[in-house]
């Protein structure tokens, strides 16, 4: 995508977000016409948001399921950058006065050891598992901006980074079970609210943190050490209407919690 025009459409994203104003398609000439100019204008809108947010410290992967994929025209998940200031501990407050519309997902988070090679074959679940040295409970906080998702375009919702607003994590663990076979649990203020298995995430979470890799390779970088791959929502979104208190437990990984107020 041109330069000018992917910087202009950054810039109106920016200012759309200060301004809480609804999520719309990016218009031409701006908008993207392909998904691949959707990541050329993502890069510069979160260009302009590490002044506030910090440096790149992982990835969203959303779309993780086949019925999502098809609702939003698709057949392949897509992504966003998670940053510094946007990482939180289990046990945070979000308010949902600070995004257009909070929604929460609930998630198996994992983490770099090392840094992956850029490679031109797709990175596979077995090829990057030794590359894995962390694994554990996460909520990804996410604003769709009360999107219209009966016109929704996926292009520009990915121009938007992906709709990512922050991540929750807890410990991660060295060590962990059967990633395909492990369920999930969410609740709140203690009510069970949805549960799904490791294996909702594109079959298993390491497929999603593949998948990613592929597609960073495609655009000549790469996932570094450190970095924390959020692979995919194990259930539907929760979207917060009032003060609540949101656990999601991983059977053998811990939990995690965030306070909404």
């Amino acid at each position: 995508m041109e330069n000018n025009a992917a910087q202009r459409a950054a810039e109106t994203l920016l200012a759309e977000h200060k301004a809480n104003a609804r999520f719309r398609t990016l218009a031409p000439p701006d908008g993207p016409a392909t998904v691949s100019d959707a990541y050329d204008i993502q890069e510069r809108y979160v260009a302009l948001l590490r002044g506030r947010h910090g440096d790149t410290v992982g990835y969203k992967v959303g779309l993780t399921s086949a019925t999502m994929q098809a609702f939003c025209g698709i057949d392949h998940p897509i992504a966003g950058v998670v940053l510094a200031g946007r990482v939180h501990r289990s046990g945070a407050s979000v308010r949902r006065a600070d995004f257009g519309r909070l929604g929460l997902e609930f998630e198996i988070a994992v983490r770099l050891k090392s840094d992956l090679p850029v490679i031109a074959k797709p990175w596979t679940s077995d090829a990057i598992a030794p590359y894995i040295d962390g694994v554990c409970a996460a909520i990804e906080l996410v604003d769709d901006r009360s999107a219209d998702y009966a016109s929704l375009d996926v292009r520009s919702l990915v121009a938007d980074n992906s709709w990512s607003a922050g991540i929750v994590l807890s410990e991660f663990s060295a060590k962990w079970p059967d990633l395909e076979a492990v369920p999930g649990r969410a609740s709140k203020d203690g009510a069970a609210i949805g549960e799904g298995h490791g294996r909702d995430i594109l079959g298993h979470p390491f497929n999603s943190a593949a998948w990613l890799a592929t597609q960073l390779n495609s655009r000549g970088t790469s996932l570094k050490a450190g970095e924390i791959v959020m692979t995919g929502s194990v259930m539907k979104t929760v979207f917060p209407e009032q003060a609540a208190g949101y656990r999601f437990e991983l059977a053998g990984l811990g939990s995690v919690d965030v306070q909404v107020h």
